[in-house]
């Protein structure tokens, strides 16, 4: 391996705060003009990384690549892809990695990947990495990676128990990951007890908590139920009877999440992950009241 190691970047400018985000690859051109033009509103703000989401069988691969290659020649931004256990062998899933590093990428988002359509429980691919663990040894085997894997503050919902999924979280961190991030949530506490227990169980690494704007909160309802988050009931109360007000609805969304993001940075967090879904305003909204601003 002659290619040199990831540069770390140094202690944030902005008040202290470091901020990243996520993307999904679009699917049609209107769709990528809005991912474009939310990748240009926030690079102002200097992110650590934005990351780039995979499909849970693999099916957005080449378009993940081609939003990862894009962000790297056409912005200064770090792009960190979404890579998967999920559909492929262990030599296949090497040798995409390989062909990141070869092309500039330093960073790599590795989870074990939801279950393909229709399959009910995830099983692991013959010949592949059977989870995020192995995942990340396997890329820790091939370069110098950063390495950002994903944690459950309510617990995974497939976990058999709390213990084990904080004992699977620690595994990965003994592999190599660099940090973990968060599952997003709306009940504070649970993260903030979720951050205790990691540090009683041994995790060093930074628990980074996964921040998503509500835009529409039926939306919100459903993603929270397949990966088993909370939704407290003053957050909900504060959406009834706006589904037919979408003003109003952006509004609250913002508040919402910046009481959040204000309780989090009041108890000592310092970096956030934003789930964009491809928009910028909320984020952008949210970035500028934690002091996260263009420089």
């Amino acid at each position: 391996m002659s290619a040199p190691a990831p540069e770390r970047r140094s202690a944030p400018a902005n008040g202290g705060i470091a901020v990243s985000f996520e993307f999904f690859p679009p699917n049609d051109a209107d769709m990528e003009a809005t991912l474009w033009r939310s990748v240009q509103r926030l690079a102002p703000l200097a992110p650590r990384f934005v990351s780039v989401t995979y499909g849970a069988d693999g099916s957005t691969r080449t378009r993940t690549h081609n939003i990862v290659a894009r962000i790297g020649s056409e912005t200064t931004l770090t792009g960190a892809p979404h890579l998967t256990c999920v559909g492929a062998r262990r030599d296949e899933i090497l040798a995409i990695a390989r062909g990141y590093w070869d092309e500039g990428v330093r960073h790599i988002v590795a989870l074990r990947g939801d279950p393909p359509s229709g399959q009910a429980r995830y099983a692991p691919h013959p010949g592949g990495f059977a989870y995020a663990a192995d995942l990340v040894s396997g890329l820790r085997a091939v370069a110098d990676f950063e390495i950002s894997v994903a944690a459950y503050p309510e617990g995974h919902p497939e976990a058999a128990s709390r213990e084990a999924d904080l004992a699977n979280l620690k595994a990965k961190i003994d592999a190599g990951a660099t940090r973990a991030i968060t599952q997003f949530f709306y009940d504070t506490d649970a993260y903030l007890r979720f951050r205790d227990r990691c540090a009683a169980g041994g995790i060093a690494a930074p628990i980074v908590p996964g921040i998503l704007p509500i835009t529409r909160f039926p939306q919100v309802l459903k993603f929270a139920a397949r990966c088993g988050a909370s939704i407290p009931a003053r957050v909900s109360e504060r959406f009834e009877g706006l589904d037919d007000d979408p003003e109003t609805r952006r509004l609250i969304a913002a508040s919402v999440a910046i009481e959040q993001v204000e309780r989090l940075r009041a108890h000592g967090v310092s970096e956030f992950h934003f789930y964009t879904l491809n928009r910028a305003e909320l984020t952008y909204a949210i970035c500028h009241a934690l002091g996260v601003r263009p420089r």
